[in-house]
């Protein structure tokens, strides 16, 4: 196990999944820890801010989302050759993740409210999102988003479209560069490696998923 970074969460996507996708997107072999061990963590102050994810890496334990995420951009060479590639990378980046909130939410509402939500997941990502991600592609007529080069904000970009898929099968129908991108970016040996069975990629969050997840979060 030495040398693997740890990641501490309950067994499901939340926010740890953008860091199983970036990790594995570099070729890191993850060991993932159940998210009970935090609460004898916390009691010696190595869960800083009382909160989760935390991963264990060169010799950090480290939180906050963002703050993970940037750290391993940056040590796998996905995160640009200069602060304005960072600068668009950090742009594209907070789109996706709008999206990814208002899909987040979903396995949380009542069977109403989930309609409308599947309707509102579907009018923000093909009307803000989507057509800001083809547009661009369009525009420099490159592979990827930024630089040319496989970035944090292609891998973020294509866990979006494949949640929002899940939701909307049609999602991409209007966005045939994006339908391209999608094929390219998942046919990369590590990608392509991570949506395969057995991988350490969870499945769509459902109603025990989401029991587990409360009573794990509300422990004393």
């Amino acid at each position: 196990m030495a040398g693997k970074p740890k990641l501490y969460y309950f067994n499901g996507r939340g926010r740890m999944e953008s860091i199983r996708w970036l990790l594995a997107a570099a070729g890191v072999e993850l060991w993932g820890l159940s998210v009970l061990t935090l609460f004898f963590l916390s009691k010696d102050g190595a869960l800083l801010f009382q909160q989760v994810p935390m991963v264990e890496i060169d010799g950090m334990k480290m939180v906050q989302t963002r703050a993970i995420l940037s750290y391993v951009a940056g040590k796998y060479n996905l995160y640009g050759k200069d602060l304005k590639e960072r600068a668009m990378i950090d742009m594209y980046v907070e789109g996706t993740r709008d999206l990814m909130d208002v899909i987040r939410v979903h396995h949380k509402l009542s069977p109403k409210e989930k309609e409308k939500n599947l309707a509102l997941i579907e009018e923000k990502a093909t009307t803000r999102y989507l057509p800001v991600y083809e547009k661009v592609l369009d525009d420099h007529g490159q592979d990827f988003l930024v630089g040319n080069q496989l970035t944090w904000a292609d891998i973020q970009l294509i866990e979006a479209i494949l949640m929002a898929e899940e939701k909307v099968s049609t999602i991409l129908s209007r966005f045939p560069l994006l339908q391209v991108f999608k094929a390219r970016i998942s046919n990369i040996p590590t990608i392509k490696k991570f949506l395969q069975p057995g991988s350490q990629r969870k499945p769509p969050p459902d109603e025990k998923l989401v029991v587990t997840a409360n009573r794990v979060f509300n422990r004393k």
